[in-house]
């Protein structure tokens, strides 16, 4: 398929990424706007957000699922791109994804690890069992990848109701239930920016938070 010629929202949830926001947004491809939904950061982010052209808005519940929902709703193109803010994913790669959308379509990227230090262990232990559960239920996927595209309205219309780490398998499942076209493109992955913490493959005990938060979605 041909790259859609159109505005592309790319909305970027963000707790405490100052140190990595600079590059991360510099990387965002000309004509898609960057939206980084503050999610209640202590180190200056929404400051550094907006020195280097983004929309900030800001979300003070907490929970990955409620700034990307603030961030869909503050959106206004045709399509929307979620991306982490972290570093550990090159936003020059977005409109390969973007090239995939179409009505009621889903593309979603999995993550090659560049190294080993890139994914935790224990990170890719819990995803690969998730996807294999996806899997289970049809739904041909290898990640439950945090960058994906599709057009807003359709996003909005899955009613995703999660508003913590299980957003993004919720996603998933909706659109397969609404049977969707869902689309997966290798997207490489790299180490998180230096000063930066990941919330969920930091650490044994944030992995298990997001593995219980998706577990909850599939019940």
């Amino acid at each position: 398929m041909t790259e859609l010629r159109c505005s592309v929202d790319v909305i970027l949830p963000c707790l405490d990424e100052a140190a990595a926001l600079p590059g991360v947004l510099a990387r965002i491809p000309p004509r898609y706007r960057a939206i980084v939904v503050d999610n209640g950061s202590t180190d200056g982010s929404p400051e550094v957000a907006s020195q280097h052209g983004a929309t900030v808005v800001h979300e003070p519940r907490r929970g990955y699922g409620a700034a990307v929902h603030t961030g869909l709703e503050a959106a206004a193109a045709e399509i929307v791109c979620v991306l982490d803010a972290d570093g550990s994913l090159d936003g020059a790669m977005l409109p390969s994804l973007v090239a995939e959308v179409a009505p009621r379509t889903l593309a979603v990227g999995a993550r090659q690890p560049s190294t080993r230090s890139a994914w935790p262990w224990h990170a890719r232990a819990g995803n690969r069992l998730l996807a294999a559960a996806l899997r289970g239920r049809g739904l041909p996927v290898t990640d439950i990848g945090p960058v994906r595209a599709a057009r807003r309205v359709d996003l909005l219309a899955l009613d995703v109701r999660d508003r913590a780490f299980g957003y993004p398998l919720e996603v998933l499942l909706r659109a397969a239930a609404d049977r969707w076209r869902v689309v997966e493109l290798p997207v490489a992955y790299h180490p998180r920016t230096a000063g930066t913490r990941s919330k969920v493959s930091g650490s044994v005990r944030g992995t298990a938070r997001a593995i219980r938060d998706m577990a909850g979605v599939l019940r």
